[in-house]
């Protein structure tokens, strides 16, 4: 199949034709993607800026007439700061590609292989799809790994347009599809859309950002809402789980082995086992050799549809979002409420940024005093129960903010804003503390530093190592947070392969669930963040071992800490309680701050975070003991939810293969 005349001509023309697309983020220009093609090459130029970070990138595609790929480099610099080079070349019949994370080649390599690269721009992906369309099945085999495939969803016209555009979804380079929006006409980028944060759209159609995201949504929540009428299996009347241990989550200790039942959406009762001699249960799930768990809770998380199913897998039955659209985790709530789509429970904190040339683009983005505090009795009026404040916020509004929100019944958190410490955060009434980093900073920090930056990260990772946290600065900080009773989110999870990780080693926090991961996501995870030399490395390393010894002496301290992510659903959570446990907390205290914590600080206490009867029946059944091995958290053979006045059970091994990874131990049987 030969690719349509008028790509032909763009491509193959001796004057190079030139075009510009905006990056948005949420709806505000954030950045550019300059494209021009002429005589069979591509070139582009990318780079953004969001929440004061983004990545600068270049790339040069050369093409065959027939669309094969004969050359492709990138180069530049990535979010957080990480090189960017990857190139890829065909030559007398073989195949060779380098990368920041690994190289190869593949002698006679049939043409119609494609090269899936570490980090493409949206002008990359755009040739990939036009690159597929032209294969035999609308697919092909991927270097260095992986199949690719590609289907037409719908098309519309924008507005003003003398053309139309069509909505495609690619399979295979993720755990979810990839989608993507090209013109009818010759099958050229003309948006690539993120429902809630933003997207890249050719220049002049902005204003279509939300009519482009709205079906693009439709499409995604169609095949969630038909793997959930198809994945749950429903419990109806009374269920036991028999003879199984079961986490008291408020004692932190393991009790049982005991009859646990499920009544209506609930725990009915929990007794010896066989001492209810008249139940007639409808259903029995085996306990043995297994521990029941309360369902676990994400407390930094910044949920999307593609985010649902990884979360359940792992038993993560309830999250709090800490920054996302409002109307998006509105309509998602909902949408999880009423049983259309399959997800954990969502509680919500209103996110507030403040305008700077480095903000975070949100909902509420004020640039005075007056909006902050309007933004914040909007967050009152609908329910909200804390707010999250963010870098840019004026140091000068944090008392009155607080103040202001305490009178209306919210608690507030979030980073400590730009030029304060977290000391004088504290001070001026933050309730909660978000990320390790952001901890760490107050002992490092100076006058005239900017955190709305990368200093944010960087700092930490040069300077941490050289902190004495047995000296009197470290000491009083500790008790000005258990006075305060400041809770500390650390999202270990997310610096972890910050930190620690070199380009083209095992990402820490996936290592041990990357075999079961598809292979292109597990080249993905070779990627690191952060170049280091040797000289880095073991600085960055000793710095992080020091935020590891922080975490452990924040809780010998006895203040709260509650297990947030803002990292991959499910997987991180797990990792997250291993780290804890890595740190020198027990694994039986590491299991409450996942569960009874995360309930208590979300206000949620009286229906979740323990097995207690009259609770929602959200629980998870693992194999083995994870207080005696905290690994065993990875081990889910069965995930309950209490929906309605029903419970019902999901299988974490259909739940892995519904997103292409091979589950990690089989599902428990429920027996009639």
């Amino acid at each position: 199949m030969k690719l349509l005349p008028s790509l032909i001509a763009l491509l193959l023309s001796s004057a190079a034709q030139a075009q510009t697309y905006t990056v948005l983020c949420s709806k505000v220009a954030c950045g550019q993607l300059k494209l021009s093609a002429a005589a069979g090459r591509l070139d582009a130029d990318y780079s953004y800026r969001n929440n004061g970070r983004g990545p600068d990138q270049k790339e040069w595609l050369t093409l065959a007439p027939d669309g094969r790929w004969l050359s492709y480099r990138t180069e530049g610099v990535s979010t957080y700061g990480a090189r960017i080079d990857d190139e890829f070349e065909t030559k007398d019949g073989q195949a060779r590609w380098r990368s920041a994370v690994d190289r190869g080649e593949r002698p006679g390599a049939a043409p119609d292989l494609v090269y899936l690269p570490v980090q493409p721009t949206p002008a990359a992906t755009a040739q990939l799809a036009r690159t597929l369309l032209q294969r035999p099945g609308r697919k092909a085999a991927a270097l260095p790994v992986g199949q690719v495939s590609i289907e037409r969803v719908q098309a519309l016209k924008p507005a003003g347009a003398a053309f139309e555009v069509a909505l495609y979804v690619i399979e295979g380079l993720d755990l979810e599809p990839a989608y993507l929006w090209l013109r009818e006409d010759d099958q050229s980028l003309f948006a690539q859309v993120a429902p809630g944060w933003g997207g890249t759209l050719l220049q002049g159609f902005e204003a279509e950002m939300d009519r482009l995201a709205d079906v693009q949504k439709a499409a995604q929540l169609g095949r969630l809402e038909r793997l959930a009428r198809t994945l749950p299996q429903p419990l109806p009347g009374l269920t036991v789980i028999e003879g199984v241990r079961w986490f008291d989550a408020e004692a932190a200790v393991l009790r049982g082995p005991s009859d646990v039942y499920l009544f209506e959406g609930r725990i009915a009762a929990i007794v010896k086992p066989g001492s209810l001699h008249n139940a007639a249960p409808a259903q029995r799930i085996a306990g043995q050799g297994r521990t029941l768990l309360p369902g676990l809770v994400d407390m930094h998380a910044h949920l999307g549809a593609s985010d649902l199913l990884l979360d359940l897998a792992a038993g993560v039955t309830a999250v709090r979002d800490v920054g996302n659209s409002n109307a998006d985790l509105a309509e998602l709530r909902g949408r999880i409420d009423r049983g259309e789509l399959l997800g954990p429970r969502v509680a919500a904190n209103g996110f507030i940024e403040g305008k700077s040339p480095f903000s975070s683009q949100a909902d509420f983005v004020p640039d005075n005093l007056a909006d902050a505090l309007a933004a914040i009795d909007w967050y009152a009026a609908h329910g909200y129960r804390q707010l999250k404040l963010y870098n840019s916020i004026r140091p000068e509004w944090v008392k009155p903010m607080v103040a202001h929100a305490r009178s209306l019944g919210l608690r507030t958190g979030g980073h400590v804003p730009a030029f304060m410490t977290a000391r004088q955060a504290v001070e001026a009434g933050f309730d909660e503390l978000h990320h390790i980093n952001q901890v760490t900073l107050n002992f490092l920090v100076g006058k005239g530093d900017d955190t709305r930056t990368l200093l944010r990260f960087n700092l930490p990772g040069d300077k941490a190592a050289d902190l004495q946290l047995n000296d009197r600065r470290t000491q009083d900080f500790l008790a000005l947070l258990k006075k305060k009773g400041t809770v500390v989110d650390p999202t270990m999870v997310a610096f972890e392969a910050q930190y620690t990780q070199r380009q083209g080693q095992p990402n820490p926090s996936y290592a041990m669930v990357a075999a079961n991961l598809p292979a292109v996501v597990q080249r993905s995870l070779l990627a690191a963040e952060v170049d280091m030399d040797d000289t880095k490395a073991r600085r960055w390393s000793a710095s992080w071992k020091v935020m590891m010894d922080l975490l452990r002496r924040l809780h010998a301290a006895g203040i709260p800490i509650v297990a947030g992510t803002d990292a991959t659903p499910g997987f991180a959570l797990q990792r997250e309680l291993e780290l804890y446990v890595q740190a020198g907390i027990p694994a039986a205290q590491a299991l409450k701050i996942a569960t009874w914590n995360g309930a208590k600080h979300s206000d949620r206490l009286a229906e979740i975070g323990s097995i207690t009867v009259g609770k929602r029946s959200d629980l998870l059944l693992v194999d083995g003991d994870p207080v005696a091995d905290i690994r065993a958290v990875r081990r889910v053979a069965l995930v309950l939810q209490g929906q309605g006045s029903q419970t019902r059970a999901l299988s974490p091994s259909s739940l892995y293969q519904a997103m292409g990874i091979l589950p990690f131990v089989p599902s428990a049987e429920i027996l009639k």
